[in-house]
This record gives C-alpha cells, sequence and structure tokens, in this order.
C-alpha cells in the first residue's frame, strides 16, 4: 500500500535552472485555463441540480471521461509506476485490482444508484429508510472518506510543486498547500458540479496524453519488443527472473500475504462505495447513459493501467533502484524520472521538456482529483445534514447551494490545515483509509437498502458506524501508524493490529453488523411497498429525477 498510494512525493527538482520558467509555465498555464472553464461553467450554473449534478447535462461519454480523471489519481499515476519498478510483477496486480473494480461499480451499482437517488448516495438509503439518522451517517461517513482521501492530494500537491520549483523550506511549502487548497475551494464554489467535471475531463485527456506519450517512447526504445523491456527491468533490478514472478513484495511472510488480500479487497469493494465517484453517476440525463459512462471509464482506465507497465516497467529498465528510491523511498517519483530520462537525460532540454510535461499533468491529477473530493463532500453536508436533517426539508434550494459552498470552503481550510502539518507524515494509510472505509460502511449499506427488502434504518447505521470505527480504530493500531521506522509516529510503538489495511476484518464487520441490526430490530413500517417501489425506481427509472 505504501508503494501504492504515498502520494506525498519527493521529486527531485533534476535539471538546470534556466528550465525552471518552462515548469512554471506549465503550471501557469493548466491553472489559468482551467479556472477559465470553471468560470465559464459557473456562469451556466442556475439551480441545485446544475451545482450538485451539472444540470444532469453530460452525455454517457462525457462523464466517462470525467468518472475516468476523477479516478485515476496522482496516487495511481505516480504510485502504481514506482511501485512497478520497485516490486516488478507485484506492484503490476495493483493496476489489475484497480480495473477489476469498475466491475462491481457497473453491475451493482451504477444504474439503481442513479434511478434511485437525487444527488448523494444518502438520497438511495433515505428513500426507503427513516430519513434523518440515515443521512445524518451517511454525510459523516461521506466527509471522513473524502477529508482523507483529500489530505493524502493535498499534501502531494505541497511536495511536488514545491520540490520541482526548487523551493525548500517549510514556509513556502505550507504557502503551496494553501494555494492549492484555494484554487481548489475556488473550483468548486464558482463552477459546481459543471466545472468540476469540465475539469476532470480535461485532465483525463492530459493524463491519458502524457501516458501515451511515456509509453510510446519507452517501447520505441526497446524496438517495440515487450519481451526485451521486461528482460531489460529484470536485469537492471538486480532481482533476475524473481522481478517477473508473484512474491517478490507479498509472498515473503504469511503476514504480507494476507495483508495483500486485505488492501485487495478494500480496492475492489471500495471503489463501489466512494462517494466521490457516486455522485458522478447523477450527472447524466438516464440510467442508460449511467451504464454506457460507466463501460467508458472502464474503457479509459483500462488502456490507462495497461500502459502503466510501459511506465513502470520503463523506469525499472533504465533507471537503478536506487536512482528511484533516493529520490522517493516508495518509489512515487518513477514516473517523473523516466521522463526525465526518455528525453534525454538531467541536463538535455528534451529531458528537462518532458519532466516539466509530466509534472505538469501530475498536477493536473491531484487537482481534478482535489475538486471532485471536496464538492462530494460538501454536497453531502448541504443536502443530507442541512437540508434533511437541521433544517428537515424547509430549505430553498438557494439556502442549500449556499450551504455547499461554504461548506466546500471549510472542508477546504481543514484540508490544508491538516496538510500543512501532516506535510512530513507517513500519509499512505490516509487513502487505505479512505478505500477501507468506503468499502466498510458505505457499500455494505447501500446493496443491503438496494437489495434486501428486510434491511431497515437499524441495519443501515449499525453498518455505517460499525464499518467507520473498525476501519478507523485498526488503522490507528495498525503499524503504519506506529511501531517501524515508516509510521506515522516511528518513536513509539502502541500497535496490536498486524496488518496494515484493515479491509480483511472491517468490510466482512461492516456487512455482518448490518445484517445483526436488521435481525434484531423491528421491520420498517410499510418496509413492503417502500421496497417494491424502490425495487421498480432502481431497475427501471420510472419516477426517478
Amino acid at each position: 500500500m505504501t508503494a501504492l498510494h504515498t502520494t506525498g512525493v519527493q521529486v527531485v527538482a533534476v535539471g538546470a535552472s534556466e528550465h525552471r520558467p518552462l515548469i512554471i509555465t506549465l503550471f501557469s498555464v493548466f491553472v489559468v485555463a482551467t479556472l477559465g472553464i470553471t468560470v465559464w461553467a459557473g456562469r451556466q450554473t442556475k439551480d441545485a441540480t446544475d451545482f450538485y449534478a451539472g444540470g444532469r447535462s453530460f452525455s454517457g461519454f462525457q462523464n466517462g471521461l470525467a468518472i475516468s480523471g476523477d479516478y485515476m489519481s496522482a496516487a495511481s499515476f505516480l504510485g502504481i509506476a514506482g511501485s512497478i519498478a520497485l516490486v516488478g510483477y507485484d506492484g503490476f496486480l495493483y493496476s489489475i485490482g484497480f480495473l477489476v473494480a469498475w466491475l462491481v461499480a457497473l453491475l451493482l451499482v451504477a444504474e439503481p444508484l442513479r434511478n434511485s437517488g437525487r444527488f448523494t448516495m444518502a438520497d438511495a438509503l433515505a428513500f426507503r429508510l427513516r430519513q434523518r439518522p440515515v443521512r445524518t451517517a451517511a454525510g459523516i461517513s461521506t466527509i471522513v472518506v473524502s477529508i482523507f482521501y483529500l489530505l493524502a492530494q493535498m499534501v502531494g500537491a505541497g511536495a511536488l510543486v514545491a520540490l520541482l520549483l526548487g523551493i525548500t523550506g517549510e514556509g513556502p511549502r505550507r504557502l503551496i498547500v494553501i494555494l492549492v487548497g484555494v484554487v481548489m475551494v475556488l473550483y468548486v464554489t464558482i463552477g459546481g458540479m459543471k466545472g468540476t467535471t469540465w475539469v476532470q475531463m480535461v485532465k483525463a485527456v492530459l493524463l491519458i496524453g502524457g501516458t501515451l506519450l511515456i509509453t510510446f517512447l519507452v517501447f520505441a526504445k526497446f524496438n517495440w519488443n515487450l519481451s526485451s523491456l521486461l528482460g531489460a527491468a529484470a536485469e537492471k533490478s538486480g532481482k533476475g527472473a524473481a522481478f517477473l514472478e508473484p512474491g517478490l513484495k507479498y509472498g515473503v511472510t504469511a503476514t504480507s500475504k494476507i495483508d495483500f488480500i486485505s488492501l485487495g479487497l478494500a480496492l475492489v469493494l471500495g471503489t463501489a462505495g466512494l462517494p466521490h465517484i457516486l455522485i458522478r453517476f447523477y450527472t447524466v440525463p438516464t440510467a442508460r447513459a449511467a451504464r454506457t459512462s460507466v463501460n467508458w471509464a472502464i474503457g479509459i482506465i483500462g488502456c490507462f493501467y495497461l500502459m502503466t507497465i510501459a511506465l513502470g516497467f520503463g523506469a525499472a529498465a533504465l533507471l537503478t533502484p536506487e536512482t528511484i528510491t533516493t529520490s522517493n523511498a516508495a518509489g512515487n517519483t518513477a514516473a517523473p524520472l523516466l521522463a526525465q530520462e526518455i528525453g534525454g537525460g538531467a541536463d538535455s532540454t528534451g529531458g528537462a521538456i518532458l519532466l516539466a510535461v509530466i509534472s505538469a499533468v501530475a498536477f493536473a491529477t491531484i487537482l481534478a482529483v482535489v475538486a471532485g473530493l471536496t464538492l462530494a463532500s460538501s454536497s453531502s453536508f448541504a443536502h443530507d445534514l442541512y437540508a434533511n436533517v437541521i433544517r428537515k426539508g424547509t430549505a430553498s434550494e438557494k439556502e442549500e447551494v449556499a450551504a455547499a459552498k461554504i461548506a466546500a470552503v471549510a472542508i477546504g481550510a481543514v484540508a490544508i490545515l491538516l496538510g500543512i502539518f501532516a506535510g512530513k507524515l507517513n500519509i499512505a494509510f490516509l487513502v487505505a483509509l479512505a478505500f477501507a472505509v468506503a468499502a466498510s460502511a458505505n457499500l455494505p449499506t447501500l446493496l443491503y437498502s438496494l437489495f434486501w427488502k428486510r434491511f431497515n434504518t437499524t441495519g443501515a447505521l449499525w453498518s455505517i458506524y460499525g464499518g467507520l470505527i473498525t476501519s478507523v480504530l485498526l488503522v490507528v493500531f495498525s503499524p503504519v501508524v506506529s511501531g517501524k521506522a515508516t509510521a506515522m509516529f516511528p518513536g513509539v510503538d502502541f500497535h496490536w493490529f498486524p496488518l496494515e489495511n484493515p479491509g480483511i476484518i472491517s468490510i466482512p464487520v461492516g456487512f455482518l453488523l448490518g445484517v445483526v441490526g436488521t435481525l434484531l430490530s423491528k421491520p420498517e413500517e410499510d418496509a413492503d411497498r417502500k421496497y417494491a417501489e424502490l425495487e421498480v425506481r432502481s431497475l427501471t427509472g420510472a419516477g426517478a429525477h
């Protein structure tokens, strides 16, 4: 997990200082362009449907592109390449896990959720369960998942920009974190879902384009022979044939094997419960378009993860392990360093240009994902907690949108504050926790609500709070937080849970508590009628917003 999701990257600002204006120009062009898109989209945002769901005006292809942009975070782009570069075959398994996760979203969640909800995941739950307690629980879970995921991106952005621009010292780095946070809040408060969606679409095109370029150059270097590329990677890694076989990272001990299963469960099942992914299904006009958008997303994301073969094994073949780990111990700088090397090396103009391009793409990736996460959490606060719990459904659309914008500012401030103080911490556990919470709390409740007639409010509360508390506690008392040199608090040891990811325990607990809570409590009043109505709506779209 550390190699995949530690977004607190340390990119060595390799290359002469005369190339820095080029890097700064690329960053500036992207930020100005995307802010322009956001302002343009903001002028078309008239009501709550526009702000939360982009007016449901995006086609299946456009939404699929935006989903891809939302899903392929800097953790995937930088982390998977580094993981493959350092541990070979075991690193590529991450790519497979991310892709397979979309089958769960497509087969179980996309269409029913689009039909039965309106703006947030809690809409689907509240359709047949008691509104206030369920919306409160779902809102809390959404905000927790989003903030932890958000923090990882914020810290990554601060480190990436600071070191690429040759900035040193805590003061300037904190200033960059603040700047990224301000831009993020502007995206959401000005553009809403329309602005965020267009930014994600632009980012997806940039990411795929940048990855295609590196893939083309790597394969050209090895005469379009995959066998030659893999052979060179195995030789340069110093591990020989073992580099291309399973077990290099996750086959050493029984605990590491279980940890891999736990991480795989969290990634595969958590994707279908990630709030910033779930809200994307509401931006299309029909359930068919939602299904189409997921199909497009699978194709785009699948192509990207196949190209990680070139990113990861190319880095292993052209860079030494020492070069990669000296820059970043977890390997997260492998893709930028590969771009520099394939462009001609550290002292060449071509290397500096490619380094700047790939770094700008990584920065674009962070901004797009950050905007999506902020929108998901602020929407959940405004729509679920403020409008339906605090105001009990009496808030106007204008008041609700205003509350969402205020929440975006508040959540952005929290992310900035945590990002400032978390700059030197191991933040891998933050993203691991986000996936684990989503898989442990959100997914069980969502599936039970859609497909189990007997399910009730008590079961939903047990599942959400139980999965949330279990996953958080297990991570707090895991070796990721204490007990080893790479832990969040390396100087102390209070861990008793041996795994780095709690998924193998917390996910079954979330599902089990949903069943136990339901069976130990009375059925909901008029449960059969509500479930029948939900079933018809979720399967046919009749009566959907």
